[in-house]
């Protein structure tokens, strides 16, 4: 059977998954099969057999199963680019065709390869033109300059630039090869050749790193650099130019991370695109979600989210396809390019020629290392690089020169066959190339260069590289597949799991969502059916505890007790009773349970109210349980049009901060609140008592430096209890000093501090640096509240959270109840079916400290700095605080309970950058515990 015979069969074999694939994608548009509607599948194959005659006319002896490779990969391509982006599928089937016919007429022009050694310097100037020239004239689309504009045509030059390079680098490794092999130093066992032998790669070296500054487009850099290391390999055989190169990368990779931020940032998002899902890694991990979806087969063509994905149609198309088509897809795209790279390194093996050899391994290197560099950062196996999916991809400059390409490997292949029999091999002229000669008489004597690249010698020397390259390629490929069944199979489930991904939560539109509740009974957030029988979710009360709720987005995935207690409300993992056990291990969607939270509306509306237009924090709690009664961060955001909220946050460029819980996350400097910390772990370790005095000037030197009271204000001998009223830093810089590092730090950590807080949710861990880090001026400060300390991260630092709890303890007797904010779990039909209890995190400090320290808070609110808090006919406790920032305001704090005698409400205030003369963190405290106690009878 002849090669085109064994071609046009292939062919005819491949029009069949072709032809179906886009069948299935038209069956599900809800259109009728016809030829009208699967004209495109049937017209690109009468294209291919149009190119198949060519091939037999212009090229009879070229490989007979490139052209049915490129068949498929083209046939998958425009059905997923019509899928995915169907306004653009007109202009990707011209080009298409376009590019079919471009390669029968590249065949028709380009009879024999050789004329590339006369017009290979043209070539190499031309290629570095179009490779350079977006740098001049380039228009910057998603952050590289690869596209050039006139009017309203665009291409992007630097696809026809990788052809015309690699054919003037196959011109000059030919002409060079004997040259470049040669070495004259030795060492570990490796040849390395003279430095002037080096110019070509770092000129190539520089190029790319041009490219990657002003065009700032790493996959071309990647791209072009490791086509030129393969084809110097693959003509010298040389090891050491391996060496060298990748040593060059390694260096130049280095220093441009150092010096371009968006190098820093491409590596970021490849280490952990997760950090920041919504924003500079959403294109990455949307990707992994879909092919997680996607499984072993798929989850079906058109039935797939990749359409979310940003350039999902060019860039991510491989994405796409291993949702739909699953890892069984994914993996025969894979290895129809892998098997692309075999037959073109083989049709190079078998060249006629130096420069059809290189010629064809440069051009098979352009296309297969292109598949790779984009399918791994698809993947995340390498960072993403912006470069199109060969024949794949929407894009018709990619697809013209990939069609070239083809054109010309097929010309190589043709040229192989024997049609010529002479075996070509040029050497370089050593005269020229700086190497004496000889002359005796009339005649000039050019010693033979002796080297395992002269002769046929070199052309099985040549081979067995080929072979090798072989081998990599295969091997490159057998990773991609590998690393997608990680994450198809493997890691599938841990993605789709994920409270964010938002694939799961879409797929989960027809389930009706439970509501979350207050404890006083007003819904917060609820599903509502839709006329197409789906549910969305809405937020009858607008953002009311909009960071506690957070958000339920398709998009953007979820937030908050939306967030924590997903599971609970989807109703996917519902056990509580036989029917609704047996109906989750059937498959049965039940309808979600509703979440009752410990939040009072009335509390929490009070708290917000309190801190509209300030910045800052208010946590209030039930000392007794542990249970969150106002939790308010300001300024807050608009959940109910959560892509409004996201889209501006990201817009802003960090100043919008609104989506950011300041009461759980932020950790800020307690200032003077601290010191009921202190004044407890004082009282509890005996070192003092209320009524010891101590001097109390404005101004102290503690371990070699000073530490100052506000204002530098002095009080003379004064007790402990006064010294706590007055808030002096430095009688409680010579307390902490007493007490030293580890009683102060045991205590704090008795209290909460250096773990992360709630039954079910998390905070960020306050901060205590280790006793033994701490110098003895840092820990004067650190009893005062204030954080000093280098070298390590100082200490305190607090959350609004943990600072309340510090503040329940004290009223709760000394015992420290780990915050929670889940009430109760409620049915469908509004049975209970779980009730949170308290949870001790233990006993900080015995009752007996506990008490008198209650009775020192007292005395801040009755006669010292806390008066602001005061409420009428109240007993109110309460320590004031102002925390030194980079500023000119000071952040204000406070933390206090009441009733005294039997607490029921305690509270946390911090307000950012407070002004003189504005309203005080304990006069905000104030009008929160009065609500609070209003709310509670009291």
């Amino acid at each position: 059977m002849s090669r085109r015979t064994t071609e046009l069969l292939l062919l005819i074999a491949a029009a069949f998954p072709v032809t179906l694939l886009y069948a299935m994608y038209v069956v599900t548009t809800g259109a009728a099969l016809s030829f009208q509607t699967l004209a495109v599948p049937l017209g690109l194959f009468a294209a291919f057999a149009a190119a198949h005659i060519g091939v037999r006319i212009f090229a009879p002896g070229a490989d007979p199963a490139i052209l049915p490779v490129v068949f498929t990969l083209s046939g998958i391509g425009i059905t997923f680019v019509t899928r995915l982006q169907p306004d653009a599928s007109l202009g990707q089937v011209i080009f298409l065709f376009l590019g079919v016919a471009l390669m029968v007429g590249t065949l028709a022009v380009v009879k024999n390869l050789e004329v590339i050694k006369r017009y290979k310097y043209v070539l190499g100037i031309a290629g570095i033109i179009l490779l350079v020239l977006p740098m001049f004239i380039g228009t910057e689309i998603y952050g590289s300059k690869l596209w050039i504009k006139i009017g309203g045509f665009q291409f992007q030059p630097g696809e026809f630039a990788k052809v015309l390079i690699v054919l003037f680098l196959a011109g000059y490794l030919a002409e060079n090869r004997e040259l470049l092999s040669i070495s004259n130093r030795t060492v570990l066992g490796i040849k390395f050749p003279r430095l002037r032998l080096l110019y070509p790669l770092f000129i190539v070296w520089g190029v790319c790193l041009l490219v990657v500054a002003f065009e700032r487009d790493l996959g071309s850099a990647l791209l072009f650099y490791t086509i030129f290391l393969i084809m110097l390999y693959v003509a010298t055989g040389r090891v050491s130019y391996v060496i060298i190169g990748l040593a060059l990368l390694a260096v130049g990779a280095f220093g441009m991370y150092q010096i371009m931020s968006h190098v820093q940032v491409r590596v970021a998002i490849w280490l952990d695109p997760f950090s920041d899902a919504q924003n500079l890694g959403y294109q990455i991990v949307q990707s992994l979600f879909s092919l997680a979806d996607g499984g072993l087969a798929g989850v079906g063509i058109g039935k797939g989210m990749a359409d979310i994905i940003p350039v999902v149609a060019s860039d991510m198309i491989f994405a796409a396809i291993g949702e739909e088509m699953g890892l069984l897809g994914g993996s025969a795209v894979l290895l129809l390019f892998m098997l692309f790279a075999v037959r073109g390194l083989t049709t190079a093996a078998r060249a006629k020629s130096d420069l059809a050899a290189f010629s064809a391994a440069g051009l098979t290197a352009a296309i297969s290392f292109q598949a790779f560099t984009i399918v791994g950062g698809v993947t995340k196996l390498i960072p993403l690089t912006g470069v199109t999916l060969p024949f794949m991809s929407q894009g018709g400059s990619s697809l013209l020169a990939s069609f070239v390409i083809v054109a010309l490997l097929l010309r190589a292949g043709d040229e192989a066959t024997g049609r010529s029999t002479e075996i070509a091999n040029t050497s370089t002229d050593l005269a020229t190339a700086g190497y004496r000669t000889t002359v005796r008489g009339s005649h000039m004597r050019r010693p033979a260069l002796d080297t395992p690249e002269s002769g046929l010698l070199g052309r099985v020397a040549l081979a067995n590289r080929l072979t090798r390259t072989v081998f990599l390629f295969t091997a490159l490929f057998a990773v991609l597949i590998g690393n997608i069944t990680y994450i198809q199979v493997i890691k599938a489930s841990e993605y789709q799991d994920m409270p964010s991904n938002n694939h799961t939560i879409n797929k989960a539109r027809f389930i009706k969502r439970g509501s979350i509740i207050t404890a006083d009974g007003l819904t917060l957030a609820e599903s509502v059916q839709q006329a197409d029988g789906t549910y969305a979710r809405s937020y009858p009360n607008g953002n009311l505890a909009a960071h506690v709720v957070g958000y339920y987005s398709q998009q953007y995935g979820t937030m908050g007790i939306e967030n924590t207690q997903n599971d609970t409300l989807t109703g996917s993992k519902d056990y509580s009773s036989w029917q609704n056990a047996l109906n989750s291990l059937a498959g049965i969607s039940e309808p979600g349970n509703s979440v009752q939270l410990t939040i009072d509306s009335r509390i929490q509306r009070a708290a917000e109210q309190a801190l509209a237009g300030r910045v800052g924090a208010i946590v209030a709690l039930d000392p007794r349980s542990g249970a969150v009664l106002a939790w308010a961060s300001a300024p807050t955001f608009d959940n109910t049009n959560i892509q409004a909220a996201i889209e501006a946050a990201n817009a802003s460029g960090g100043t919008d901060t609104s989506m950011y819980d300041r009461a759980t996350l932020a950790l800020y400097t307690p200032g003077s609140t601290f010191k009921v910390l202190t004044l407890a772990s004082a009282l509890e370790n005996g070192l003092a008592t209320l009524d010891t005095t101590y001097d109390s000037p404005g101004r102290m030197e503690i371990g070699g430096a000073d530490v100052v009271s506000i204002g530098e204000r002095g009080h003379g001998k004064i007790s402990l209890a006064k010294a706590f009223a007055l808030s002096s830093n430095t009688v409680f810089g010579q307390v902490a000093d007493g007490l030293g590092a580890e009683k102060l730090v045991a205590t704090a950590r008795a209290f909460g501090y250096g773990q992360q807080l709630g039954l079910d949710f998390t905070t960020a861990a306050s901060v205590m640096p280790n006793p033994e880090e701490m110098t003895e001026w840092e820990l004067a400060w650190a009893g005062a509240g204030q954080p000093v300390g280098q070298g390590h991260t100082p200490g305190p630092q607090a959350t609004v959270m943990q600072n309340a709890l510090m503040a329940a303890t004290i009223a709760n007797n000394g015992i420290a109840m780990n915050p929670y904010v889940v009430s109760q779990i409620l049915a469908p039909d509004g049975t209970v079916l779980k009730t949170t209890r308290g949870h001790s995190l233990g006993q900080a400090v015995g009752s007996g400290t506990a008490e008198q320290v209650k009775q020192a808070m007292l005395d801040v609110v009755q006669n010292g700095t806390g008066s602001a808090a005061a409420i009428a006919g109240v007993k109110v406790a309460g320590k004031t605080g102002t925390a030194e920032t980079n500023n000119a305001n000071a952040n204000s704090t406070f933390v206090g309970f009441a009733p005294y005698d039997t607490p029921t409400v305690a509270i946390a205030v911090v307000i950012e950058q407070n002004a003189k003369g504005e309203e005080s963190a304990a006069a905000v405290g104030g009008q929160v515990l009065r609500a609070a106690l209003a709310t509670q009878g009291l």
